[in-house]
Formats: C-alpha cells, structure tokens, sequence
C-alpha cells in the first residue's frame, strides 16, 4: 500500500533521483525554467561524501551560473593553481587567465557543499524529499518507457510512487535506477577510485591545489611506481584534506590495499606536517571514479543519465564535480526545449539530442583521455613524463590546461587551439 498523500505532490514534469551535484544542478536550472521538478535524495542532509573538496575554474564558473554565494564570509576558500610535485621537482601554476571561466578555484567540504546546492535547487522550486530511497522504476509495458520510480520515504521507510514522464539519474556510480532499466557500465573504459582522510595540519592554509605525480609504494622490498597520483588539499580551518586517485589500468589496482597505500604515502611526509594516525579526524574513505562515458546511452525510454552516473569523470585529472553540474545544465537545457514541443515524436527527437550534445561536448577530449590513462598505466612511461615534463614550465602550463580542461572555446591562445583542435579531431566515442 502507498503513502496517501495526494497525487499531485507525487507527480512532477520531472523526477531527479540523487541530489548531489549533478542532480541539484539539474533541479535548479530546471526548476529555474518553470518546470515541476522532484528531487529524491536518498540520504538526509548535511552527509559526507568522499571527494578531494578541491574545486577547479570549471566547477566555480557553474556555482556561480547556480547564484551561489562563493564568497570568503560564505565560508569558501579561494585557491591560486595548482602545485605539482614529481621526479624531484616541484612547479606552481596558475589557473590560466581565460575569458570563459575564473582564474582561481575553491575549497568546501562536500557534506556542507552538497547540501548549498539541493538548498538552492529548493529555492529556485524544486520539490526536494530526504531520507527518499529509490527503488525500482515504474515501466510503462507498452512502450517500455520509465514513467515513474517507487521509492520508500522517511525513518518509517513509508512505499510511495512518484510519476513523471521523464526520469533524471543523478544517483551515482552504481547509479541503481540505471542498472534497473538495463543499462550497465561499460568495462571497455576507464575507473579509478579515491580513498582521502582528513588531518589536523600547520598545512591547512594553502592558496594552491598541491598535485604529486608520483605515487611511490615504498613498503616492499623494491619501490614501486603505482599508476595514479596524490593530492593534499588545504581546508583552511585547520585540516588537509589528503587523498590518492588510482587507475584501473594495470595490476596494481586489482592487487593493493590502497588504504594502506595511503597510510605508508603519509607516513613519508615530514613530521611537522601532521599527516600521522593521531591528526586523523576522519577515517580513510575511498569511492568509484567512473570515467569517459562509461555507461551508455546517456538518454533512453524516457531515462537520462548526468554525472557520475554517466561516467563523466574527467580521465585526465578524476574531477567529477564540474561535469556532473555541466551535464545537469546541458540536460535541463535541453529537457526544457523537449518539454516545450508539441507531440510525443517532437518531444523524444529533443530529448534525444542530449547524447548528441554530450559527445559533442566532452567525447573527444575522453577519448585523449583514454589514451593518456593507457599511457600513464605504463610506470616507464610514467616516470620519464615526471622527471622529463615538470623540467619544462612552458610544458607543463599546456599540461594543466590539458589536464583541467581549461581553454577558450574562440579566441583563445596558441595552447588553446592546439587542444581544441586535438579533441575535436580525436573520434567521439
């Protein structure tokens, strides 16, 4: 038996399932637009995610799109660039001076950031229902469609059914309303995963990103180059955030206990930084990487997919949080143009312009990104890049640009347009 709540608060233009970043951005923008938006969060704000908290240029330009107060008295920590560290060198670099995003990035704790943005997507009109558990979806078994999802709602765990034509998975990684409507992760693509823990340091104040591009496992006999790299992220109130992000591209991935990876990667750092077992003030947490359209397609039977739950984490770098609000951006824009159509045929012609514009947009520069993570899975190929490439500023001011996907579409500089020419010419897969 359902919940007895009258139709209408169960029924919506749209249903967004997950209110992380993608699925607040998408709530936002589309509610902003006029449009009757749920949003099912499974959890109860404020909750924690695991995530590096550092943001990039490209992530403060959506915040900003979302009217989010980015201020310092807001509690956001502005940073400079980014900082590399690798094969004995250690390079600073700006954010690069671009007409079409911020030159710095910011700092939050993703429990307090995620719960800014489903309060913003709320105030902008969305319906937003926590501690909402999506189960499995409504199928309409003449067409196939998903016209709604079943769910249980509250502590009570109360079975209820919320209907809409058009369904939004902003539910993540495993993204269960996805795998429910047959659609499951692609193995021909990359995956990483993070594992990050907190520590009380003399390091919390930091104006940059700090990047290590060599990740050495020194617990063996022989020192090993693992695929992946680390990164320590002031909080500036008093903790670093510290973490690793690993690829799946060889053995080692299959084979180490990363947490203890972890552990023994702190444990090298100098003293008076803190980073030892008692300045822990979390535990070690670590999450799934999905990469490069790792599930596919993005729109299917009234099903669209954003986020981490379309596998749109950036293969160069691991961000996830600036793609998954662009892709929620691109979907309501393009969810609204489809709502705005006459016919069922003209409205699912609009809808399925969504992947078109997706590949449009990231499938190239994936595609470099594919091939740089079969790169970078070679240890050979690994330690030659450090030690050869951070020797060489103008290299690596290219690199960061590559790497964080940081160029002026029109009228950029000559680095600008050797890497849009690069993805637009790299197949869109």
């Amino acid at each position: 038996m359902t919940e007895s709540l009258p139709l209408s608060e169960h029924s919506a233009d749209v249903i967004v399932v997950g209110a992380g970043p993608a699925g607040s951005a998408t709530a936002y923008h589309l509610a902003k637009s006029g449009l009757d938006v749920l949003l099912l969060e499974k959890t109860a704000f404020p909750r924690e995610k695991v995530c590096g908290d550092g943001l990039t240029p490209r992530a403060t330009k959506q915040l900003v799109s979302m009217g989010i107060d980015i201020s310092e008295e807001a509690g956001w920590l502005r940073n400079k660039g980014l900082r590399i560290i690798g094969g004995g060198v250690r390079l600073q670099l700006d954010w690069p001076e671009l007409a079409s995003y911020p030159d710095y990035g910011l700092v939050r704790k993703r429990d307090d950031f995620d719960e800014q943005l489903a309060r913003q997507a709320q105030k902008a009109g969305a319906r937003l229902y926590e501690r909402c558990n999506v189960g499995a979806p409504i199928i309409d078994n003449r067409t196939g469609r998903i016209t709604g999802v079943h769910a249980k709602l509250g502590e009570e765990k109360t079975p209820v059914t919320f209907h809409a034509p058009l369904v939004v998975a902003a539910d993540g990684n495993s993204s269960r309303i996805s795998l429910a409507m047959g659609l499951h992760r692609r193995e021909d693509r990359p995956m990483g995963v993070a594992v990050r823990t907190y520590f009380e340091s003399p390091r919390h104040d930091d104006d940059y990103l700090e990047s290590w591009l060599e990740l050495w496992d020194r617990r063996g006999a022989e020192d090993r180059l693992l695929p992946g790299y680390g990164w320590i992220f002031g909080m500036g109130d008093g903790t670093s955030n510290v973490g690793l992000g690993i690829l799946n591209s060889s053995k080692a991935f299959r084979e180490l206990d990363w947490r203890e990876v972890l552990k023994a990667w702190c444990a090298s750092m100098p003293a008076d930084w803190g980073y030892t077992p008692e300045n822990m003030t979390m535990p070690i947490r670590g999450a799934a990487l999905p990469m490069a359209f790792n599930r596919q397609p993005h729109y299917t039977k009234g099903l669209m997919l954003v986020g981490d739950a379309g596998g749109l984490v950036n293969p160069f770098n691991g961000e996830g949080i600036a793609y998954a609000m662009e892709s929620g951006q691109i979907a309501a824009e393009v969810i609204v143009q489809a709502h705005a159509r006459q016919t069922p045929a003209q409205r699912e012609l609009a809808l399925h312009r969504y992947p078109k514009v997706l590949k449009d947009t990231y499938g190239g520069y994936y595609t470099l990104g594919r091939a740089f993570v079969k790169l970078i899975g070679n240890p050979k190929v690994m330690k030659v890049a450090t030690q050869r490439g951070l020797t060489h500023p103008m290299l690596m001011k290219f690199t960061l640009k590559m790497l964080a996907n940081l160029t002026d579409p029109t009228g950029g500089d000559a680095m600008d347009r050797i890497i849009n020419g690069l993805s637009k010419v790299a197949p869109k897969a």
